[in-house]
């Protein structure tokens, strides 16, 4: 009596299967074809941070920390935090991790600023879109996986994939937001003076909304980096596989080791993307 009726049941599981069928078997050349251009820009990268040494890797670093963040400790911490990595054992698998998240990073820019600003420019798109952005941000991690292995199989792509999906939101709504929130006056005087759509957006909403989208930036690199872990699970080889491989086989000390890593690059890449939001 309690208990809810049988009958009444929605074959959603169904529905999706067969849509994700439909796709496999229809666009198989599409899914081949982008996954041919994640790859190349994944592979890209990663022969970039391999080629350059460790001991310029860290001067850079620092340089970067100083400049960008504007504090000679903060360049410091930085440069000691890669040397411990690099202590650790864990200077390649380290660089491959930074390529995947820089990887993911700039394809969810590719989508999230343009649908971002197309959301500002249309309610009727914003209204749409928000319920989707919920439900990619509150959807766990691991159900992006299934898809990913489905379209693209084992391997770099299918975990660039879903780290794309589960990163790309914050840039999309903080592109929004920011646009939104850029003062109706200096809008209406650009027009005023003249300027075209593509004049106001390029030369006053962007660069006011700035700091806003930067935020964005920062929250989608912090997010593809939490994603590290569960793409190593479909074979994204890095940090996130000698985690797996600790707890796999129950080393703690390597497990806290790998651990670190991620956590040293995450304040790294943390620092750098959020002075960018910072109005200088």
């Amino acid at each position: 009596m309690f208990e809810f009726p049988e009958v009444v049941t929605i074959p959603l599981a169904k529905g999706i299967d067969f849509i994700m069928s439909w796709l496999l078997i229809h666009l198989d050349g599409f899914f081949d074809a982008i996954g041919f251009i994640i790859l190349q820009v994944v592979v890209g990268f990663e022969a970039l941070f391999l080629f350059i040494p460790w001991f310029v890797m860290i001067p850079l670093a620092g340089l970067a920390g100083w400049k960008l963040v504007g504090k000679w400790k903060t360049g410091v911490l930085f440069m000691l935090l890669l040397f411990l990595i690099g202590t650790f054992g864990y200077w390649e698998l380290s660089m491959r991790t930074l390529s995947l998240v820089i990887a993911s990073v700039f394809f969810s820019l590719l989508i999230g600023i343009p649908t971002g600003i197309n959301m500002a420019r249309s309610d009727r798109t914003e209204a749409i879109l928000k319920p989707i952005l919920d439900g990619m941000q509150t959807m766990p991690s691991f159900v992006y996986l299934i898809p990913a292995l489905m379209f693209f199989g084992m391997g770099k792509v299918p975990a660039m994939f879903a780290t794309i999906i589960y990163a790309v939101p914050p840039v999309i709504r903080l592109t929004n937001v920011g646009i939104r929130t850029v003062d109706k006056e200096a809008v209406e005087a650009s027009k005023a003076f003249g300027a075209t759509s593509r004049q106001v957006l390029f030369d006053v909403q962007l660069p006011l909304a700035k700091p806003t989208i930067m935020v964005g930036i920062n929250q989608t690199t912090m997010m593809a980096l939490a994603m590290v872990v569960i793409g190593s699970m479909i074979g994204a080889k890095g940090l996130g596989m000698e985690v797996l491989l600790a707890i796999n086989r129950i080393e703690v000390g390597k497990g806290f080791e790998a651990g670190l890593s991620i956590v040293f690059l995450a304040i790294i890449v943390d620092r750098i993307t959020f002075s960018f939001s910072e109005k200088k």
